[in-house]
């Protein structure tokens, strides 16, 4: 398999390819707000470098198997990400990426979710926080994660 972007409307996610340490912090889901998990990223190009696959690795204690798949409508500027993990949920979030700012929403009158995210210069980490939003209340954090090239 081929970790080389073809599609040139994916260029400017060519600098998430590779492996990466996560580490997530602050969580709500976790019984102690101080711990830190830690997990692996993958992220490669797939279907002949026509779509973007990141893929979380199961380690002990750390985050759910979770597999998004990115692609994007050549008309539109925004990016369009599949998400699955082995808990069976299934979303879609809108992205955009611009300099060094990452974006993904995703607007459900049930449960809806934004991250925001910074791009380091070098592009070898990435520093974001999740919000959560159900029904019509306000947002809340949900969780950081730091992304760490390896």
């Amino acid at each position: 398999m081929s970790d080389e972007l073809r599609n040139p409307s994916l260029s400017e996610l060519a600098f998430l390819i590779g492996d990466w340490d996560m580490t997530l912090s602050r969580a709500a889901f976790l019984p102690d707000q101080d711990a830190e998990v830690h997990g692996r990223v993958e992220v490669r190009a797939i279907e002949e470098g026509g779509l973007l696959a990141m893929r979380q690795v199961v380690e002990r204690s750390g985050p759910p198997a979770a597999t998004w798949v990115i692609g994007r409508d050549e008309a539109l500027a925004g990016y369009t990400a599949l998400y699955t993990d082995n808990r069976g949920v299934s979303r879609v979030y809108e992205m955009t990426v611009a300099g060094a700012e990452w974006r993904m929403w995703r607007n459900n009158p049930e449960f809806s979710q934004r991250f925001d995210a910074t791009v380091s210069s070098e592009r070898d980490e990435i520093v974001g926080e999740w919000q959560k939003r159900s029904s019509a209340g306000d947002w809340e954090h949900d969780f950081d994660v730091r992304y760490t090239r390896l």
